[in-house]
This record gives structure tokens, sequence and C-alpha cells, in this order.
């Protein structure tokens, strides 16, 4: 109940300060002509939507009815039905958006590593009749095969904090977005050899000194690389590591979902409870100036 209680207060103190300012912008370009008022502040559903996250339940309709209605109505006075609180999600996604940006992202310490996973939003035998996401959602291809769904671009540093992300459809690829993400990077960044480029090396160099490091394919001439960056380099399972989370803990992924406003805010509810664990994959480097000298 304590870490339910911080997320609210840390939540509702961001809400109060931006909250007024987005609704005022909205109000004076028209968007809005009129605010109805709700038993629930934004606030509130906010805070339930990020600690279903961090619950054992796998399911949000199981974890609404079974758990908030009968042992959180003390705490949300406010509570409305299922079907009612539903309706109110989507409109808690540009909110969700900012926080993730503004108060949940960590800092670059020079040594940062990329990946990308697969958000398959249907299983393969229904891919012709899914229509959620038409026009959105694309297939791609992953070493574990075929999906239909997004990408999901991450970068983290060696103390497991999320620096940046990018979500695109399945079929991008995944040297594509990394020119966008790393404008606040410094250091050394490294990925798998999917994101072998000579050219997007030079131009992460060259642009904005931040070097690109990636193993060699089989068919490649060997190249000399420093043991710091070979060592580093064994240490990217620690991304795989994160994912794993994300996916199994965090449940950034499943396919019931029945309109994609819905999807991005269980995505990004997700990352941000992730962001908010005490521990995280950690590889316990210390000071980086040690390591870069």
């Amino acid at each position: 109940m304590d870490s339910l209680i911080e997320l609210f207060c840390d939540v509702d103190d961001f809400c109060q300060t931006f909250v007024p300012i987005w609704q005022k912008q909205m109000l004076s370009a028209g968007e809005i002509q009129r605010q109805r008022a709700r038993s629930l502040r934004i606030s509130e559903i906010i805070t339930i939507l990020i600690h279903f996250h961090q619950s054992h339940y796998r399911n949000f309709k199981a974890y609404y009815t079974e758990y908030v209605l009968v042992r959180l109505s003390r705490e949300f006075p406010g509570l409305v039905s299922y079907n009612r609180f539903v309706e109110f999600i989507p409109s808690v996604l540009l909110v969700l958006c900012v926080y993730l940006r503004t108060s949940c992202l960590g800092t670059c310490t020079g040594i940062s590593f990329m990946d990308s996973t697969a958000l398959a939003v249907c299983k393969n035998p229904r891919i012709h009749s899914h229509k959620v996401f038409a026009g959105l959602a694309q297939r791609g291809k992953t070493s574990t095969g075929w999906f239909f769904g997004f990408k999901l671009h991450l970068i983290f540093n060696d103390r497991g904090e999320l620096l940046n992300l990018l979500l695109t459809p399945g079929n991008v690829d995944d040297r594509k977005p990394v020119p966008k993400m790393v404008r606040k990077l410094f250091g050394k960044l490294f990925a798998d050899k999917g994101y072998i480029s000579k050219t997007l090396r030079d131009e992460l160099l060259r642009t904005f000194n931040v070097q690109l490091v990636t193993g060699i394919r089989s068919n490649m001439k060997n190249a000399l690389m420093p043991l710091m960056d070979k060592l580093l380099l064994r240490k990217r399972a620690i991304i795989e590591t994160i994912i794993d989370q994300l996916k199994n803990i965090s449940q950034i992924e499943h396919s019931r979902h029945r309109n994609p406003a819905n999807f991005l805010v269980n995505l990004i509810c997700g990352l941000i409870a992730y962001c908010r664990q005490p521990k995280k994959p950690s590889l316990g480097l210390g000071t980086l100036p040690a390591l870069v000298a």
C-alpha cells in the first residue's frame, strides 16, 4: 500500500502542474468546448493504470473488478464501473506520454545499450481478419519468426534505466530510427549484429559524437576492438533481461486490445511501471571515468 500511495503522490504532483496548462491550451485552441466533471481525477486514473502493471494480475478486468473495486474503494472513493473506467482510458494518453518523458527516463552515463523487440497485436492465423490495427501495424520478422504488429526500439544505460524509446510498424528496419534516438546520448552505444552499418556508424560519430559498437558477422573480416568494448559487448544481454521483464512482468504485449489508444496506454504504463522499479538489471560498473580512461 505504501508503494501505491507513493505512486499516487508522484503522479498527482505532476498532474497538478501539467494538466491545467494542457487543458488551458486545448480550450484556447477550440479543441475542447466543455469539461465535464468526473468522479475520478486524471491522477487517480493514471495511478490505477500504472499500478496494474505492478500487481500480479494478468488481466486488467480481473484486476479492476476483483482488487480495485473490492480493496481500494477507500483510497479511490469515486470509483466507477469497469465499463465506465475503460471509457476514461484514452483520455489520459497524452498525460502519460509527457509523464514518461519528463519524470521517468534515466540519464546517459556514456555506456548505452540498444535493441528492439516485437509487439504482436494478434496471432498469425488471425492476421487477415484483424481490423483493430489495420493500416497501422505491419508484418515483421525477428529471429523467432514472423509477427504482425509493431517494433519497440529501446535504449538503456548500464544501470538499467530507460533513456529513449520509439514505436514503429513491424516492418521498419532496426537501424532506421537510431539517429532520432541518440540525440541526447554521448559515449558508446552497444548493439547486436542487426545494427551493423558503416554508414550509420559514421553518421552517429560525425553528427552526435556517439560511437556505435557491434559484433561482426561470420562472413566479415575480423577487426581489432578495445578489450573494454569486447567485455561490454558481451554484457549486452542486460537489455534482453530488461525486455523479458517488460513483457512478462510489466505486460506490455498482449493480443486483446480493442483500439489503438488503449494499446498505447498499456504500453506506456508498462514502461512507467518498469522505470519505477526500485531494483533494475544493472552491470554494476561503478564510476564511468574509470571505465573510459
